[in-house]
């Protein structure tokens, strides 16, 4: 379902249902805040859940199992009135076919998250008008979820969520709110969209797909096809690299994807283990305690 649903969506085509399509886990810590009301906390924490887990995103058909897995970790630093200045952790995740394991698709964390509110007032976001930096931020989060999810099924199947993204960003360039500016953080909302939607980001791209829908998703039928789909998909790392040393790409593989692909190459021969080395040390030279074990 969801395979076809991603290439009805490419096609645009994608067919309207009621169903969300995010089972959102929303948090809010504020251990670092003393001597305030707690209950505003909550409230906030009961809100954002509504918004994120009631709201329809797509027109593509979810079925209650098939919604995205995610993770909203809001991390308050500071509450001076009606201002908080926050990070937040963001994670998802989606099944592999046919099995019971479940693989990363987002792990990113943003440390500059500052936003208004005040208890009980309403959540609004129009496409075309940014009402608050807190909704803008999750939304433009949802986006980049439901883009990761669908690229996985197809390729580049999930460009006009990535798009949509970069809408935000444009539309937050009239605004004061930290984390959208194009010169500011280099691992910053504005960077991460302008990443995915570049051209150079195709490479990204066809990593994304390889690695899940012809690599994960056929292990179940036939392990040695799948890890054989990933190991030649993950050189395309080399190539982004090469086009872009910094970008904010690497990162966000390595935060989602590194741990698991290395797992994936332990179960290789020794040559290719010996190549998973050379190429993991190439591209994440501070992260070798990660990759250590190919050594063996």
């Amino acid at each position: 379902m969801r395979y076809l649903m991603t290439l009805l969506l490419v096609a645009g085509l994608g067919s309207i249902a009621e169903a969300q399509e995010l089972n959102a886990t929303i948090t809010i810590n504020s251990d670092k805040v003393q001597g305030s009301d707690k209950n505003i906390f909550n409230t906030l924490q009961s809100a954002l859940t509504e918004f994120v887990n009631t709201k329809k995103w797509t027109t593509a058909t979810f079925s209650p199992n098939e919604r995205i897995e995610c993770t909203f970790t809001i991390i308050v630093n500071t509450l001076e009135s009606n201002k908080f200045s926050c990070e937040i952790q963001v994670q998802a995740r989606r099944p592999v076919y046919n099995s019971s394991y479940s693989t990363t698709i987002f792990n990113f964390r943003d440390t500059e998250f500052d936003f208004e509110y005040t208890e009980f007032e309403p959540l609004e976001h129009t496409e075309t008008t940014l009402n608050s930096n807190l909704t803008a931020t999750l939304v433009y989060y949802i986006y980049i979820i439901m883009g990761m999810d669908f690229d996985s099924f197809a390729l580049s199947g999930g460009k006009q969520f990535f798009q949509q993204a970069q809408q935000i960003v444009s539309l937050a360039q009239s605004t004061q709110w930290n984390g959208w500016t194009a010169f500011g953080n280099k691992k910053n909302r504005h960077a991460l969209a302008t990443a995915l939607t570049e051209n150079q980001g195709d490479t990204f791209h066809s990593l994304w797909y390889e690695y899940h829908r012809k690599g994960l998703d056929e292990m179940a039928a036939n392990a040695d096809r799948g890890r054989t789909n990933i190991l030649a998909a993950l050189p395309l790392m080399k190539t982004l690299k090469e086009a872009r040393p910094n970008s904010i790409l690497l990162q966000l593989f390595s935060d989602s994807k590194l741990d698991e692909a290395v797992l994936v190459y332990s179960k290789a021969t020794t040559q290719e283990k010996q190549d998973g080395l050379k190429l993991f040390s190439s591209l994440f030279p501070t992260y070798s305690s990660r990759y250590g074990s190919l050594k063996n």
